[in-house]
Order: C-alpha cells, then sequence, then structure tokens
C-alpha cells in the first residue's frame, strides 16, 4: 500500500472505526454530516444588494524619486511634470445603511479625498459625497443621491456575538467585485495598536486589500461589524482578519450623520492600570486592586477643576465598574460633553464620590 493510500485508510478509519470505508453506512454518515453545514446562499442573496464597491481618484502631485535628485534628469523631470498632478486611484468596500443613500466605509478608503464612485452589484454607478469622518475608529460615511429607494442592511449586536460563532465578510477584494466568504469569529476585543479605541472582532473569513469597509455579517444578515485590517505579512489573507465592532460603529455613524463629526468627552489625566505596579511603579499593587491610577492631572482641565488628584484611584464611572485605563478612557469618550458624571474613587484608601462635568476631547488628548 503506498504512503498515500495508507494516509487515506487512516482518515477513514478514524473517522468511522466500524464501518470502514467508502460502506453505504459511511457514504449516509458523510452526507448527514454535510448537511449539518451551513447554506449561505439565501443570506448572501439577501444581503449583497446592499454592499457596494468604492473607487477613489484623487490628484498627488509629483515627487522627484530619490534616485533622480541630484542627476542630470532632475531638471527634466522638474520641467516635465511642473504643475501636473499624478491620478492616484484607490478602490475598497462599503455597504448602504439608508436606503436614502448613506454609506458606511473606512475613513483609509477615502484617504484624502477625490473624486469617489460607489457601485452597486447591479451596475448602477453613483457619485458620493462626503458626510463626514472619524479618525478615531476609521470610519467614514458618505452619501449618494439615489433615484430610487436602495437596498440596505441594518446593524445588528456585535456584544451578542460569539467566539465561533460564523459569519460572513463581504467586499471588493483585490477589485474584483462583490464577493462573500465565511468564518467564525475567532476572538473578540483586540487591541491592534491602531488608537485608544481599539476592540476588534477577529474573524477567520478571508479579508483581502479591497475589502477594508466592508461589512461582517452575523446569519441573520446584520452587520456586526466593519472589516478594517489584517494581519499578514504576505499582505493576503492569512486568516486573521479584524472589524471594527458595529456596537461601537452604530453611535459614531449616527453622530457623523447628525453633525458631520464625532465629539467625545475628556477628562485630562494621564492613567496606568493597577495591577502590577501601583503608585506610579513605587510598590507593587495589592493582589485585590482594581480600578484606574490617575498618574497626572493636567492643569485647567475638567480633572483638574472638579478635584481628581495624582494618586487618586477610579473605580467605576455613574456606578459602573472600570478595571483598565481603556475602559476609564472609552466610558468617558462615550459622555457627551458639558454632562456630569460621578466617578467612584478612592483616596488615601478610602471610598469616595466626585462629580466630574466632562469636557470636549481635543485632537491629541492624554485621556
Amino acid at each position: 500500500m503506498s504512503p498515500s493510500l495508507s494516509r487515506r485508510a487512516l482518515g477513514c478509519l478514524a473517522l468511522l472505526p466500524v464501518v470502514g470505508c467508502g460502506s453505504p453506512p459511511a457514504q449516509a454518515q458523510r452526507g448527514a454530516m454535510l448537511s449539518a453545514l451551513p447554506d449561505f446562499a439565501d443570506l448572501a442573496e439577501r444581503i449583497l444588494p446592499a454592499v457596494v464597491n468604492i473607487a477613489v481618484t484623487s490628484e498627488q502631485r509629483g515627487e522627484i524619486p530619490p534616485e533622480l535628485r541630484g542627476t542630470p534628469f532632475e531638471r527634466y523631470f522638474r520641467d516635465r511634470f511642473r504643475g501636473r498632478g499624478q491620478p492616484v486611484q484607490g478602490a475598497g468596500s462599503g455597504f448602504i445603511v439608508d436606503p436614502s443613500g448613506l454609506v458606511v466605509t473606512n475613513n483609509h478608503v477615502i484617504g484624502n479625498g477625490g473624486r469617489v464612485v460607489i457601485s452597486l452589484q447591479n451596475g448602477q454607478e453613483y457619485q458620493a459625497r462626503l458626510v463626514g469622518v472619524d479618525d478615531l475608529t476609521d470610519l467614514a460615511l458618505l452619501r449618494v443621491d439615489a433615484r430610487a429607494p436602495l437596498p440596505a442592511v441594518a446593524f445588528g449586536s456585535s456584544a451578542a456575538m460569539r467566539v465561533g460563532n460564523w459569519v460572513l465578510a463581504a467586499g471588493n477584494p483585490f477589485g474584483l467585485g462583490g464577493s462573500i466568504t465565511s468564518g467564525i469569529v475567532s476572538a473578540r476585543g483586540r487591541e491592534i495598536g491602531a488608537g485608544p479605541f481599539d476592540d476588534f472582532i477577529q474573524t477567520d473569513a478571508p479579508i483581502n486589500p479591497g475589502n477594508s469597509g466592508g461589512p461582517l455579517f452575523n446569519m441573520a444578515g446584520e452587520v456586526i461589524g466593519i472589516n478594517t485590517a489584517i494581519y499578514s505579512p504576505s499582505g493576503a489573507s492569512a486568516g486573521i482578519g479584524f472589524a471594527v465592532p458595529s456596537d461601537l460603529a452604530r453611535g459614531v455613524i449616527e453622530q457623523l450623520q447628525r453633525t458631520g463629526r464625532v465629539e467625545r468627552g475628556w477628562l485630562g489625566v494621564s492613567v496606568q492600570d493597577v495591577g502590577a505596579e501601583e503608585a506610579g511603579g513605587r510598590r507593587p499593587a495589592p493582589t485585590n486592586a482594581r480600578g484606574v491610577l490617575i498618574a497626572g492631572v493636567e492643569r485647567g482641565s475638567p480633572a483638574s477643576r472638579a478635584g481628581l488628584r495624582q494618586g487618586d484611584q477610579v473605580l467605576a464611572i455613574n456606578g459602573d465598574r472600570v478595571d483598565s485605563s481603556r475602559a476609564l478612557v472609552r466610558g468617558i469618550a462615550a459622555v457627551p460633553p458639558g454632562q456630569t458624571v460621578r466617578l467612584s474613587i478612592l483616596r488615601d484608601g478610602r471610598p469616595a464620590e466626585l462629580p466630574v462635568q466632562v469636557g470636549r476631547r481635543p485632537p491629541q488628548p492624554q485621556g
């Protein structure tokens, strides 16, 4: 028996040790296993019409290539391309969230602007205008003037997703047009260094260049994530993709629709987790330590005006426990500027309640 035949036989025996390979009971069992796998055809047919391709054309001024600087060709290059812009084209994905023509995508798909055209699955094309962007979550909202109501999809609850749940990713990989791939939720709450609001859904549904801005669906056809990034040594899918969760995206999109921008709450503090070290690293933290340590307070900030001090330990916001610096930043960011929150703190080991009127988060805050 050849090695390959031996491996096949062992595989069958491992699956069906009693009936062996190729017998009618084995075929029946394999058929039952295949029938238990999900069939995505009806779901794909329902959701794909709301998934769009996005083409962006912008003009970029030509720069002299480094290898030509200081050579006789530098002057020729300057004369030939003086005053000219070089067209730069990009492509990505998006999805319609309102029949009137609201389209969600990634901010990095839009880039620095230019002419944005969306294409529907039926071949219709529309020129889009930008409603607003949010750099911190890499989201953008576009609008098109449609001649008739467009097919749209709705946001679902990303919090309801569990590791192992089936998901579908849809979009425009490598510019090929409407494509759909399947996989599962691999992990939740991933931080990949993109920013203070990292809270990505990780999936093994194949996501490739061009899928950015496309939707990640649950089995009810609801958008539970926006495909944003991949981990890949080769640049193509390695089975590790990341999507902005819908519970985070929904509030951002609603603000962009209302005002064209996103406003977030801000305290004006630097913080660190209470864990391996406490009180600025002066001594080990107790095993029951929790909350977030205030490492510094900016002068004139909302925290300073409220009396928050360096060394205070924040335990909760309006009664909701916080156990990490990211949780504190996200919790305060979700509060509309001008609103007052109640911070539960420990000061010198004693509990206290501190009302703080939240400020407006500046472009590059500390916390």
